[in-house]
């Protein structure tokens, strides 16, 4: 280096951000839109992640709440096709078995109809199913009362009946109330409560509940369990599930069907995920959009900057500081709608789950790596007008201004 020779003088990080921020400042409407773009990508993507999340956490929350350790014992088929029965000591039987700590069962009453009124045509049955129900059937299955009161030992022998909160529903029956009368099996039955919905034993939701002994004295009820609840320890759950066939029907125990009511919710939750993956699917191509969009704004720019990239070049910018300039633009125009559709992505999921009563759950790996991969995509979208950028000369700049 020869003495006299200028060093170029070096650009600090702040200079940096200054310097990247004269294009978008010069452009503010341009630069909104570009980074609008890159905002709704990013938005989309958290949103998703968010109300996915937040939606598993209230299946979570839920699930603890009922508790995961319920096994249901219902009968399947015979070798011949016809549905088969359980034997009429299953659910003492049962109850025998170490582990279960509850048990309950449901009979459903053939043939037996439900009607508001006696003038209710016969073929308008509105799908509703009546059960004999033990009194301990709530504390089983985790059923809840909206309204009124459950069977007990004195109603369950009388012309009482809870209905399902589907079935009062179809019934036109808001509230459970003294005197509101519905007929069962063509005699009238008086509604002392209406159950919320059931997670875990939703064949209650469209059901009649009748106490066991007045579905036998009144309804012509043959005392055979359809469905038996049990609620075991929960490390014990898996080996009471193995045994709970045999021990129901020994003599066929493959004529009985046992099943998990939880692993039903956990299908559910399977097939929202991947509805999920498809959203962020979407998300990613609205991604790629903004990234287009910062890629043909930075590639004007440097068109439309020659003269400044010419001056500056031939005041002794090197091509280094130029390539910075518009590539620490492009980062800063991505970096603004990475942040924006962070922020954007975060309040629709916590509006949505407030209104949804859940639980707001906004991961953190989806907002910082929706920024990252902003930044990520605005570095690809300003490298080839930053290149192309530094490579002009100063005297090929200025000629063409």
């Amino acid at each position: 280096m020869t003495a006299g020779t200028l060093q170029p003088a070096r650009m600090w990080p702040g200079d940096v951000l200054r310097v990247g921020a004269v294009g978008l400042r010069t452009r503010p409407l341009r630069a909104f839109l570009s980074a609008l773009g890159i905002a709704i990508g990013i938005a989309a993507m958290v949103a998703v992640v968010g109300v996915s999340s937040s939606s598993r956490a209230d299946l979570d929350r839920a699930l603890a709440a009922l508790g995961t350790n319920l096994l249901t014992v219902s009968p399947g088929n015979t070798l011949t096709g016809d549905k088969a029965e359980l034997p009429l000591e299953s659910e003492a039987m049962v109850a025998r078995i170490a582990p279960v700590q509850e048990v309950s069962a449901t009979g459903l009453v053939d043939d037996a109809k439900v009607y508001r009124t006696g003038k209710v045509p016969e073929t308008e049955t509105n799908g509703i199913a009546v059960y004999a129900a033990r009194t301990d059937l709530r504390a089983a299955t985790g059923a809840r009362l909206r309204a009124g009161v459950w069977l007990n030992t004195a109603t369950g022998g009388f012309p009482a009946t809870v209905l399902g909160s589907t079935a009062a529903r179809r019934l036109g029956i808001g509230h459970a109330a003294p005197d509101v009368q519905v007929l069962v099996g063509g005699r009238w039955f008086t509604v002392i409560g209406i159950l919320e919905p059931a997670e875990l034993a939703p064949e209650l939701d469209s059901a009649a509940l009748v106490g066991w002994g007045a579905a036998q004295s009144r309804l012509g009820f043959d005392g055979h369990p359809t469905t038996i609840y049990t609620r075991s320890a929960e490390a014990s759950v898996e080996d009471v599930r193995d045994v709970l066939g045999a021990t129901a029907n020994p003599e066929a125990p493959n004529e009985v069907e046992v099943s998990r009511p939880s692993d039903a919710l956990a299908a559910k939750k399977a097939a929202g995920e991947a509805f999920t993956g498809l959203l962020l699917g979407l998300g990613a191509v609205a991604l790629l959009v903004g990234g287009v969009g910062v890629a043909n704004t930075m590639v004007i720019s440097v068109l439309e900057r020659r003269s400044e990239i010419g001056l500056r070049r031939s005041l002794g910018a090197t091509r280094g500081q130029i390539r910075t300039q518009f590539l620490s633009e492009s980062l800063l125009l991505s970096a603004l709608g990475g942040v924006g559709g962070a922020v954007i992505g975060a309040l629709v999921t916590a509006v949505y789950a407030v209104y949804q009563g859940w639980p707001v759950v906004i991961p953190a790996w989806a907002v910082l790596g929706g920024v990252a991969a902003t930044l990520l995509i605005g570095a690809v979208a300003g490298l080839y007008p930053a290149i192309r950028a530094s490579r002009l000369s100063p005297t090929e700049a200025l000629a063409t201004t």
